[in-house]
C-alpha cells in the first residue's frame, strides 16, 4: 500500500476537521502564512508591518502569532501587557489603533505569559492543541485578510500547523529569506516543504538585502590603530561638498555569491514571485521596537518605499475568489 501523506487532515479530530465550516473562518477572505525555513530572517517584522499596512489601506486585519516558543508580535505592535479574554463566541483578539477606519485584531501566545522573559517550554501535542485553538476558538470577525506569523522550521509542529492551514482555506506563503546562502539552503527546504504540502508560495520576500543608512549617521574609524576619526571624515565631507551629509550610504552584509544564487534566482527556480528586497534600515528596527507602522509613521525610512512595493506585489499576488491570482 502506499506511504501515509503526513500532510493529508485525515487523521484529525473531528472539531479540527469541522474548522472548514466553522462560521469564524469563513468571515475571513483571505489568509497568509509568512514562513521559512530559517529563524532571524524577519518573520515577525514582516508579519507585523505587513498587517499594519494591509490595515491602513483601510482593510479589516487580523495577525495570528503561532511562533509559540518566540512570540514577538505583542512588542512589535506596541501591545505588551495587554490580555486576552475569552467569552462565549470564543477568545476576543486585541485590537490596534489602525488610521483610514481600518482594523487590526491580534492574537499571541505572548499575551497569555506573565512575563516577557518566560520560556515556554511545551512538547509538540500541547503547541499543537494551542495553534488548532487559535484557528478555530479566535472570534475574528469578518476580516479582509488574516496574517499568520509561523515559527521556522518543517518538523512535526509544522506538518501539523500545515494540516491546519489547508482547512483554513489557505491563500498562500509568504517567505522570507535574507541573501546570503546559509539562509536560502534552509528556505529552500521550506519551498519544498510547502510543494509538498500542497500550500501555494505567493512569493518570497528578500529581507535585508543592504544595510542603508543617513551618511551623518555613520561612524568613522583608522582601520590601523581604531581611532576614532569621524569628526574629521564629517569635517572633510562638509568642507567638500555639504549636501554629502545629506546622502545615505549603503553596503551588502549578508551578500549572495552572484547573481545567481540570489533570492530572485531562487524565486525563478521555484516558479514563484520575488515581491521585493527590504533593505536593513535602522528606521524599521525602531519601528518594530516602538510598535510603530514604518508606512504610515516613517514615510522617509530607506525601507518605506521598498516595504509598499512588496504589500502592493502582495495584494497583487493574491488569489481572488475564483482562485485566480489578482494581477
Amino acid at each position: 500500500p502506499p506511504a501515509p501523506d503526513p500532510f493529508s487532515s485525515d487523521g484529525l479530530d473531528a472539531s479540527m476537521a469541522a474548522a472548514r465550516d466553522d462560521e469564524s473562518l469563513r468571515r475571513v477572505k483571505a489568509v497568509v502564512a509568512v514562513a521559512s525555513g530559517k529563524g532571524g530572517v524577519g518573520k515577525s517584522t514582516v508579519s507585523c508591518q505587513l498587517a499594519m499596512a494591509l490595515a491602513s489601506k483601510g482593510q479589516a486585519v487580523g495577525l495570528l502569532d503561532i511562533d509559540i516558543c518566540g512570540p514577538s508580535v505583542p512588542r512589535m505592535l506596541g501591545l505588551r501587557g495587554r490580555g486576552v479574554h475569552r467569552s462565549s463566541a470564543g477568545w476576543s483578539p486585541v485590537f490596534v489603533d489602525a488610521p483610514n477606519d481600518g482594523e487590526l485584531g491580534v492574537m499571541s501566545v505572548g499575551f497569555m505569559l506573565p512575563d516577557d522573559d518566560n520560556a515556554v517550554v511545551w512538547r509538540g501535542p500541547r503547541k499543537n492543541g494551542l495553534i488548532k485553538q487559535f484557528l478555530t476558538e479566535v472570534d475574528w470577525g469578518d476580516l479582509d485578510a488574516l496574517v499568520i506569523d509561523t515559527p521556522p522550521g518543517t518538523s512535526d509542529e509544522h506538518i501539523s500547523i500545515a494540516q491546519y492551514l489547508k482547512l483554513a482555506d489557505l491563500s498562500g506563503a509568504v517567505v522570507v529569506t535574507t541573501p546570503q546562502e546559509v539562509s536560502m539552503q534552509d528556505v529552500r527546504k521550506e519551498l519544498n516543504f510547502c510543494a509538498k504540502a500542497k500550500i501555494p508560495v505567493l512569493g518570497i520576500v528578500e529581507n535585508m538585502a543592504r544595510l542603508v543608512a543617513p551618511m551623518s549617521s555613520m561612524t568613522f574609524a583608522d582601520r590601523a590603530t581604531g581611532e576614532d576619526r569621524t569628526a574629521a571624515v564629517l569635517a572633510a565631507l562638509r568642507a567638500a561638498d555639504p549636501t554629502l551629509l545629506g546622502l545615505d550610504a549603503s553596503v551588502d552584509v549578508f551578500s549572495c555569491a552572484d547573481a545567481a544564487s540570489s533570492p530572485r534566482s531562487m524565486a525563478a527556480a521555484f516558479g514563484t514571485r520575488h515581491l521585493g528586497a527590504l533593505p536593513l534600515d535602522p528606521e524599521l528596527q525602531r519601528a518594530c521596537d516602538a510598535g510603530r507602522s514604518l508606512v504610515d509613521e516613517f514615510p522617509k525610512a530607506a525601507a518605506c518605499a521598498p516595504f509598499q512595493a512588496v504589500v502592493d506585489a502582495l495584494l497583487a499576488a493574491l488569489p481572488d475568489r475564483d482562485g485566480a491570482a489578482a494581477g
